[in-house]
Formats: C-alpha cells, structure tokens, sequence
C-alpha cells in the first residue's frame, strides 16, 4: 500500500508539462520510503541525484489509494529513464498503470468498468485454454521495462504458451475504457512482443506483429491461440455476473 502526502490536482485527461520543484515530498510504500532529510532514503542512490528531478514527477502524482470510480489519465513529458524506474519502483500499488515511451510518462488509474472487464477476459481465455488442454502460463500486470529502448508498461493481463516467462510476454491484453495518452502498441513494438490484444468498444482488434516489416498488422485470430472465438470472449467479457457468463462460456466449449 502506498500513499503521497502531497496532493496535487489529477487532470484527468489533460496534458501537461512538469512542475517546478516544490516543498518536501514524502512517499510511503512497502517498498521504498523517501524524505527530503538527508540520510533518509530508501531507494538507490544513484536515482535520487537530483532529487529535485525525482520532487517534480511525485509533486503531481495523484494522492489517491483506491481507484476512483471513472478512469482518468495523465501525461508528462521530458522524463528521464532513471526517474520514471524511480517512481514506477515507488508507487509499486494496484491503483496506478504506468506507460512509458521515450520521455513520455502516462500515469493511469482504472475504472471499475476496466478492471471488471479485464479480470473477465482473463478469466474466460484462461478456461478456454484449461479446457483445450493448452499450457497457458499468466504474469498479469507485470511491469516491463527495456532502457535500450526506452520503454516501459504495464500489460492488462499477459501470457505464454508452453513456456516460462523470461525477458517478455507473446501476448499482451490491454482493454481500452478511456483514450490512452501514450501509444502503447509503439511501446510494445519496441519490445518485440508477438501479439497485442486490443478489447474496445465491446469487440477485440488483434495485433501481430510483423518481424520482417517491424509493425503490427490486423488480424481476425491469434497465432498462438488459434481456435479462441474472440466475439464470443468479447460477449460475455461485458456480463457482471460473471460466475454465471463463466459457466455459459465452458458449456459452449464442450459441446
């Protein structure tokens, strides 16, 4: 659980460049304390000179602690690769998604309407590979970060097949409540992540990559899923009585 001690206003949509530094911020995680008293920190050294860089990101961050109920988003720019790990690394919490490309910096926090839908699809593509018997593997909302490339972000949900997870997912969920600031599926690219599960509007665009054109090319199936029926997932992804849409869901798949 985190929290910042210094509330500052959450633009919701609205762009807007860094803040000056101001008066002392202190952040409070599991992870990491920081104070503007000398001696008293509690994350790497090297990221906290100069600490008034590390003042301006945190003087704007949203002081809540669980998600308000419509999504809101915001964007910085002119961010250092060592000040977004720091901050990303502080506010490590389940309120707050983090997207970062080549300077710029979306902070988000999730509807519940993103977060049901989210925690549905995953649900509902996980049964479905439970019951073809495929070996799908789950990290969630796992950060990834490559400094080489100056990228970082946090999937909705994430997966592999038939294998551990060990630099980057093959696929990737993000669901779409609100227009996102920073262009993640460039993030993704970068990273060279094989397929981009888009759920918006109440329908799926997938995305696969093209390694030999290095870009994204819309396709109606997965590679790596091929017989997921995405308008069916994307139905019953919207239901709230989701024990009820589950069961309905594995019906059809064992007819």
């Amino acid at each position: 659980m985190w929290s910042v001690l210094r509330r500052s206003a959450w633009l919701g949509h609205r762009t807007a460049p860094f803040l000056k530094p101001c008066s002392p911020v202190r952040v409070s995680s599991s992870r990491a304390t920081l104070t503007h008293s000398v001696g008293r920190v509690g994350a790497p050294a090297e990221f906290l000179q100069p600490y008034a860089s590390f003042q301006r990101v945190m003087a704007a961050v949203p002081s809540f602690v669980v998600p308000p109920p419509a999504e809101q988003r915001f964007v910085y720019y002119g961010v250092s690769w060592k000040e977004y790990v720091l901050v990303r690394d502080v506010l490590d919490g389940p309120g707050l998604r983090m997207t970062y490309l080549q300077g710029a910096l979306e902070l988000m926090s999730p509807s519940l309407e993103h977060e049901l839908w989210k925690t549905n699809i995953a649900r509902l593509v996980e049964l479905y590979a439970h019951v073809r018997g495929i070996d799908l593997r789950g990290y969630g909302s796992t950060t990834f970060k490559s400094e080489a490339k100056a990228r970082g972000a946090e999937p909705d949900e994430c997966y592999l097949v038939g294998k551990k997870l060990a630099d980057v997912p093959e696929i990737v969920l993000e669901v779409i409540h609100t227009s996102p600031l920073v262009d993640k599926l460039q993030v993704y690219l970068g990273m060279g992540i094989p397929e981009v599960w888009v759920f918006r509007e109440g329908a799926f665009m997938i995305h696969v990559l093209d390694r030999e054109k290095n870009r994204y090319t819309v396709q109606s199936s997965s590679a790596l899923l091929p017989g997921l029926d995405f308008a069916t997932v994307a139905r019953y992804a919207l239901r709230e009585d989701t024990p009820q849409a589950l069961r309905e869901f594995e019906a059809g798949l064992r007819v």
